[in-house]
Formats: structure tokens, C-alpha cells, sequence
């Protein structure tokens, strides 16, 4: 290549552009452009809420938001500035969507963009959130929806969102893509690091400790990008969370880990032995994973990082099987189980964001290693529903 030549992405260096180059372009372009088609709707907020929040808590709602979503980080300061501008009667940025037809989620959306508005918007129509920090209205403060006048509650009810909606011929990756693309001009906020800097403590400290375990990151790896991001934290504060209160667990993963996190750090600056405690339950679920799991966490033995999702059931069910039974040795032949298809359902990649759904990875694991019929919190599918299920 002579010096300042330029390849462009069609592979020609510079210069005229040839008949097959356009005719490449033309083609290419088309074929990326046919699988985004996409719908305009309006709805006003009440009816946008109520199609997020009814059966939100048993993953039956019209409206959902899937694992690759961002949790939700903002905080009663952004929500409350989000609300403002609502009253300001300012736009609201549309909202993406995507139409689904899998078996989880028939005729659901799923969002792609705009869960963090979505749902601020849920948690102000349902009192969960107190108005503070407002600069422009600044007699809103302190008020909560059920408090506003009728008028403005009506206001708010009736604001107008427009959504885009992308048909269903936009598959999973091609969704998880333009999340990526919506998103790309900003950092996202990593839930560890905040905890780091408003919920110190000993528990923390806890964590932070076996997170640089030895076993712990040879049987569950991660790409080097997630451990910079404190992933290994965040897994392990999940797992003690989940332990001792999956069933406390609604929807929201970060409020629900925080407070958890908040109360550990009170617990262990006052009850002698507690760290010890859970230091000691960590250690035995590890050895016994180590022991009785071919890959440790991982799916296949080449597999170089660990979904959180399956790391959370295979963890926490071992821990309560020990918590039953401490001399507990596998009823079953492991490797059968954690290749079948059930146990490939719970952990798929939708398997998040949902408390039955959570229960249920949990509960499997630890009935299939105490040698019993696995407790549900949902039907168990019949043989035609994996007819058409695609599991990884």
C-alpha cells in the first residue's frame, strides 16, 4: 500500500468505486436494514406502567426487561430530576422495544432502551419514590405521587411516551446489539464500586477477601475486563445474598443487594464470629463445587468466564443442600443433570430478573443434590415447550 492510502470497509483502497462495489454496499445495507423494522406507538404513562408492573412479580407481564438491561443505578436524585421534567412537560426520549415470540415471553416486549425511565416512571406512579433535590420546581420536594394534587396526578397519568417497537425479526443478538449501540456514548455505573464508596464495612471487607480466592477464581473464571469491574465481588455478594434470602427477593437486583449489604456491615461490626461464619460456608460450597463438579462453575472445561446466572445456582444450591445436610455427598451423577435440559432451561440466558425464575435455579440444584424432586415456583414444561427452545 503506498503511504496515506486508505482501505474503506468494502476492501477497496481508495480511489473510484467499482459497479460490484456498489452493488456490495447496496446489498448489504438492505440485507442489515430489513431485520430492524420497526413500529411507533404512543401510550400514556399510566398505560405504560401497567404493562411493566401487572404480573411483573411472576414474569408474566406484557412489558419486560431482560437480563443484558443494565441494573437499575439511578439514583432518587436522577429519578426525581427524570419526574421534573415530566411537570416541565418537556419530551421523554422514546423508548425501544422488542416484539418477542419465545415460550418464556409470547407476545411480550422486551425493552431494549430506556429501563432506567421505564421504570423511575413505575416507582413514582406506586409511592416508592419521594421527589428530592429539585432545582426548578422545588415545592415538589418531599412529595410522593399519591400526594399530588388530582390535577397533577392526571397530568402525569395521561403524558404521552412514544415507544419504538422492533418486530420480532430482530433476534436476541441483534437486540443485545443495538442495546450496546443506544448505549454507547455514555460509561456505565457499576454497582460494586458505588457500594465501595457509601457501604463500607466488615462485610465488605469480607468479600473483598474471598473474591481473591485462589479456588474461587480457578472454578469460576472471568474475563479480565469483568474482574476489573469487581465482578468476583458482586458474584460473591449475590451468593451470601441469595443464601440467606432469595425469598425476599421481588425484582430489583441492586436495591435489594445494597440492603442486604448494609445490614451485613451493621451485623458484623457487633455479632462476634459472624465473618468467620460465612468465610467458613463459603469455603465448604467451594470445595465441594471443586470436588463434585466437573468444570467447577464453568460449562465446558475451555469455558474462559461464567455467566452470573449459573454461577447464582450452582453456588447457593450447593450451599443450602450443605446447610441441610454437611456431610452431604451427591445423590446423583452431576454431569447428567447439569447437561439436561431442565437444568439448561433455568439457567438460559432469560433467566434473570425474576423471582420465581431465580427460585427456581436455586431450588434445583439444591433438591437434585439432597436426591429429591426439585421444588418449582412455576409449571414445569411439558414435553412439546422444548420443541423449539434454543439453549446454549
Amino acid at each position: 500500500m503506498s503511504d496515506g492510502g486508505q482501505v474503506d470497509m468494502l476492501g477497496t483502497v481508495g480511489g473510484e468505486k467499482t459497479e460490484e462495489d456498489m452493488a456490495r454496499l447496496d446489498r448489504e445495507i438492505s440485507e442489515t436494514a430489513e431485520h430492524h423494522d420497526l413500529q411507533l406507538r404512543e401510550y400514556p404513562v399510566e398505560v405504560l406502567v401497567q404493562k411493566y408492573s401487572d404480573g411483573l412479580e411472576v414474569d408474566s407481564a406484557e412489558i419486560f426487561i431482560p437480563d443484558y438491561q443494565r441494573e437499575f443505578i439511578w439514583l432518587p436524585k436522577q429519578q426525581s430530576r427524570f419526574i421534573e421534567s415530566l411537570f416541565m412537560n418537556l419530551p421523554v426520549t422514546p423508548l425501544y422495544m422488542g416484539e418477542t415470540e419465545d415460550e418464556m415471553h409470547p407476545g411480550a416486549w422486551e425493552v431494549i432502551d430506556g429501563s432506567q425511565r421505564l421504570r423511575t416512571l413505575y416507582y413514582f406512579m406506586t409511592d416508592r419514590l419521594i421527589l428530592c433535590d429539585l432545582k426548578k420546581i422545588k415545592s415538589l420536594n418531599g412529595f410522593k405521587y399519591s400526594q399530588l394534587p388530582v390535577k397533577w396526578q392526571r397530568r402525569i397519568k395521561g403524558k404521552v411516551v412514544r415507544i419504538a417497537v422492533l418486530t420480532v425479526r430482530l433476534d436476541e443478538g441483534s437486540r443485545r446489539e443495538m442495546f450496546d449501540r443506544l448505549n454507547s456514548g455514555g460509561t456505565k455505573l457499576q454497582p460494586m464500586e458505588q457500594r465501595r464508596g457509601h457501604s463500607d464495612g466488615p462485610f465488605l471487607t469480607l468479600i473483598e477477601e474471598l473474591a481473591k480466592d485462589a479456588v474461587f477464581r480457578s472454578t469460576c473464571p472471568l474475563s479480565e475486563k469483568r474482574a476489573k469491574l469487581r465482578e468476583y465481588e458482586e458474584m460473591l455478594l449475590r451468593f451470601f445474598a441469595y443464601l440467606d434470602n432469595a425469598e425476599g427477593f421481588v425484582h430489583e437486583v441492586t436495591p435489594f443487594l445494597t440492603d442486604y449489604l448494609t445490614e451485613m456491615n451493621r451485623r458484623a461490626e457487633i455479632e462476634e464470629g459472624l465473618s468467620d461464619a460465612y468465610r467458613s460456608e463459603f469455603n465448604r460450597m467451594i470445595a465441594f463445587v471443586e470436588k463434585n463438579f466437573p468444570y467447577g462453575f464453568r460449562k465446558e472445561p475451555n469455558h474462559k468466564t461464567v455467566p452470573r446466572v449459573r454461577f447464582e445456582a450452582i453456588a447457593v444450591g450447593v450451599a443450602r443442600a450443605l446447610r441441610e445436610d454437611s456431610s452431604l455427598a451427591p445423590a446423583a451423577d452431576v454431569a447428567t443433570w447439569l447437561e439436561g435440559k431442565e437444568f439448561k432451561l433455568h439457567t438460559r440466558s432469560d433467566a434473570t430478573n425474576s423471582r420465581p425464575k431465580l427460585l427456581d435455579r436455586l431450588y434445583y440444584v439444591r433438591d437434585m443434590l439432597l436426591g429429591r424432586e426439585p421444588e418449582t415456583m412455576r409449571k414445569r414444561p411439558v414435553d412439546d415447550d422444548w420443541k423449539n427452545l434454543e439453549l446454549f
